[in-house]
């Protein structure tokens, strides 16, 4: 268990973060950009950290400031919350590398998962069957439409990046 954590994460979603550890007797941090406070999380908090300016791509999209505030407050461990850093397998990386826990997945699940198509495949080498789709990339409309015939509507395509050129993975 953790003894201090720092949450990099705003809103609700650090509400609630905040909430469950307090209930687990976790001390807590969390990165405040400037100029912000909401009192009935700042009460819970042994030390909220500066992170800098509000907009997220000054604050909570800056690994340095956030690696920064949670070093200053002596953390055991981030938790990033949804969005912004939370599946940036390089911010699991710097927080590995520094000796912080970060608590989401691995840099090495968030990579292996980044590809879709790949994604689907471990899907099935783990006997887990993924919702119906292509069986890798589609590179044509022709071929789409094929797909949707065998699988039906609605349907959800995927772009894929890779190769230099636009190419998708479809699925339900």
């Amino acid at each position: 268990m953790f003894e201090k954590i720092l949450v990099a994460n705003r809103g609700e979603i650090a509400v609630r973060i905040i909430r469950a550890c307090k209930e687990l007797n976790i001390n807590l941090s969390r990165c405040i950009p400037r100029l912000i406070t909401i009192p009935c999380m700042c009460k819970w908090l042994t030390k909220p950290s500066c992170i800098g300016r509000s907009p997220s791509h000054e604050s909570y999209l800056r690994i340095d400031r956030i690696i920064s505030a949670a070093e200053i407050a002596d953390v055991d461990a981030i938790h990033p919350g949804y969005g912004f850093l939370s599946e940036n397998a390089h911010f699991a990386e710097v927080c590995e590398s520094c000796n912080i826990r970060f608590i989401g997945p691995s840099p090495q699940a968030m990579n292996a998962l980044e590809d879709k198509a790949v994604s689907r495949n471990l899907a099935k080498k783990a006997g887990v069957q993924p919702p119906p789709g292509s069986d890798g990339l589609v590179d044509n409309e022709q071929e789409a439409l094929e797909i949707v015939k065998k699988i039906g509507y609605p349907v959800l395509i995927k772009a894929v990046a890779g190769g230099g050129r636009k190419r998708h993975a479809c699925g339900s």
